[in-house]
């Protein structure tokens, strides 16, 4: 058996890993990076965030659901949408990502190794590569970046192709008739607005009152009637207590109702990929759904054992698992660079439409009994808006009642997640009303809402203060 020293060993390629490797590379440390897969990058790039936000513009495309929009009728892209055609654009997509993470190793002179790895003891980490000697790996610090994988409830009959997981629905033959979705979270909705722009009859099972619940109640209720407008049907405070496989899928959920459909996808949320890597030679505990616990600087119960991204639980993010891999490896070499992870990160929601925030809700700002005032600017009154045909979009912004400073911001609509970037820079920088009164934004774009949002929120504030003024 062959032995290999490193300053560095990451395993797993996903976002957290190959940045990781990357940052430690940068700075001259000697790097291995472990990937069991055939291909590169993690669940980010082939079965998550890059592939469903593909296909998600791919469905928008297809389906004419823009054009239909902005121009009043039906206008047919496709008369028949083929799975082929669906597809085609995501695995144009996924394939450039994995070539780009592929030169990017190559680039920092990092080491890769394909096969299954486990910790041997504190130092030592071995692969078993299909077919080859195994290959053992010291080193001195370790980065555990081995993702996740959808949660399988037991009772679901997973082993029916038509019963799919977040990973599975990429290997669909034919788009069918109609689908029913288990979870109203991030990944369910995403899905849910993707197939209804298709054509496809969708319903969502959710078993709380509200739709991705972390979000700003304001922007989840708009959001599911945008949803249902699409056509989209809800089963909201329900469960599924029973799915039998038969000519259709039939679904009993808990309220009695019944439901059949041609497919069903389980959106239950997703477990820490950490079962198979020898976690228990090196004493380093997991929670139940195998997210490795860890500290502030991402290090595990051994302090030289770091661990980030989706292995590690919330947010799951692909944007925020490239902080922490990044951040893990400037703690465990003492880099002169910053190592601590940003207070405010950005929540995407690539629905139709998309919804976006950062910051703080309304709902932890009545909680935390901190003073605000809420500013609102639509996308109707907005030229570019009109231009685009979203007419139904918001933005809404929340500042200190006292100070005027940013305190969230929250926005549902096109091009979403690109300008929810505008209110979170200004947080970071401690901005408020005043910076976005004083900027000048191009015409016509849909950022303009940024000044029109603080005239609403300057002129509630006006009331406000008036109000308190006069003599009881």
């Amino acid at each position: 058996m062959s032995v290999e020293k490193f300053d560095l060993v990451v395993l797993g390629s996903g976002p957290a890993g190959e940045k990781g490797a990357a940052a430690a590379a940068y700075f001259g440390k000697k790097v291995a990076l472990i990937e069991k897969e055939n291909v590169l990058g993690g669940a980010a790039a082939n079965t998550g965030t890059l592939p469903s936000k593909t296909l998600r513009e791919s469905a928008l495309y297809l389906s004419g659901f823009k054009q239909r929009k902005l121009f009043g009728f039906q206008v047919d892209m496709m008369k028949t949408i083929h799975i082929s055609d669906f597809m085609a654009h995501e695995r144009f997509v996924t394939d450039h990502e994995r070539q780009r993470i592929r030169e990017n190793l190559a680039r920092h002179g990092i080491t890769v190794y394909r096969g299954m790895s486990s910790f041997v003891d504190s130092e030592t980490v071995v692969i078993k590569p299909d077919r080859c000697p195994e290959i053992q790996l010291k080193a001195d610090r370790f980065l555990i970046a081995t993702g996740s994988y959808p949660f399988r409830p037991k009772n679901f009959p997973f082993h029916d192709p038509r019963i799919l997981d977040s990973d599975t629905i990429l290997t669909l033959d034919v788009i069918p008739e109609s689908m029913l979705v288990i979870g109203g979270g991030v990944i369910g909705c995403e899905y849910a607005c993707m197939f209804a722009a298709l054509g496809v009859r969708v319903c969502v099972v959710e078993k709380s009152e509200k739709i991705v619940g972390g979000m700003d109640s304001e922007i989840s209720s708009s959001l599911k009637s945008r949803m249902e407008s699409a056509g989209i049907r809800f089963f909201m405070g329900d469960s599924v207590i029973k799915i039998e496989c038969g000519k259709l899928v039939e679904v009993e959920l808990e309220s009695g109702t019944t439901i059949q459909t041609h497919a069903v996808l389980v959106s239950s949320g997703r477990s820490g990929q950490s079962g198979s890597i020898g976690l228990e030679n090196v004493d380093i505990p997991t929670n139940s759904r195998g997210h490795i616990l860890v500290n502030e600087n991402f290090q595990t119960k051994q302090p030289h054992i770091y661990a980030a991204g989706d292995v590690i639980g919330n947010p799951s993010l692909a944007s925020t698992a490239m902080a922490q891999g990044r951040i893990a490896v400037y703690h465990a070499f003492d880099l002169k660079q910053s190592v601590h992870f940003p207070s405010l990160l950005p929540s995407g929601l690539y629905t139709i439409p998309e919804c976006s925030s950062a910051g703080q809700s309304e709902e932890h700002l009545d909680e935390a009994q901190i003073p605000y005032v809420s500013g609102k600017a639509s996308y109707a009154n907005n030229a570019r808006g009109q231009i685009i045909g979203d007419t139904e979009g918001f933005l809404k912004l929340l500042f200190h009642r006292d100070t005027k400073k940013l305190l969230g911001v929250h926005v549902i609509g096109e091009g979403a997640t690109e300008i929810v970037h505008i209110g979170l820079t200004v947080m970071v920088m401690g901005g408020g009303v005043d910076v976005f009164i004083d900027t000048c934004y191009n015409y016509p774009t849909i950022s303009e809402i940024y000044k029109y949002a603080c005239y609403d929120a300057l002129s509630k504030l006006d009331k406000i203060n008036k109000s308190s003024k006069e003599p009881a």
